[in-house]
């Protein structure tokens, strides 16, 4: 995938002022901002509670190998 650069960036915005006009842009950059934060915290949640899941996982699993080399 190419990378669109600055005066790409700049096209795009051209256009979005164009289409949605002066009043829309704020509005819409503020959505889009409060969607990547909420997609961000969603992430995190779920980073987290697989990160607890593991380590659960893990020190059960050296409880029960623990367990087993105390029988042998």
């Amino acid at each position: 995938m190419p990378n669109i650069g600055i005066p790409g960036l700049v096209l795009i915005l051209i256009i979005a002022l164009i289409v949605f006009g002066p009043a829309k842009l704020p509005q819409l950059g503020k959505a889009a901002g409060q969607t990547l934060k909420e997609f961000k915290s969603s992430t995190k949640g779920v980073i987290d509670e697989v990160s607890e899941e593991f380590k659960m996982n893990d020190a059960s699993g050296q409880e029960a190998k623990r367990n087993d080399d105390k029988k042998n």
